[in-house]
């Protein structure tokens, strides 16, 4: 499938809302201070939303590169805990693998 400038923008921002807000949810829930700081740190699809919407380099790499991250630590935790949240975020991780991964490739 191909992506408009647009609905990368949009599915960058969405995708470091939704980790942002897992982020908190994880504080609030549990005092997890890491999951604080992992969800809602500066974030790279934030900043890869952001490069793609000002027309920047690196845009679609940033993004790319917070779905690695994120699926470097959500989908083995999913495959051996199989609780709702790790699996929610390897979905995530594996929707902006496919997508930001499909952009990159097609850039190039």
């Amino acid at each position: 499938m191909v992506w408009t400038q647009s609905q990368l923008e949009t599915s960058s921002y969405i995708l470091a809302s939704l980790t942002a807000g897992g982020g908190i949810m994880g504080y609030v829930k549990t005092r997890s201070v890491p999951s604080l700081v992992a969800g809602s740190a500066l974030h790279p699809d934030g900043l890869g939303g952001y490069r793609m919407q000002n027309r920047q380099p690196y845009g679609i790499e940033l993004s790319l590169l917070a779905s690695i991250i994120l699926g470097g630590s959500a989908i083995p935790r999913a495959i051996r805990l199989r609780k709702p949240v790790p699996v929610l975020l390897s979905v995530l991780s594996a929707f902006g693998l496919l997508t930001f991964g499909n952009a990159y490739r097609q850039k190039l």
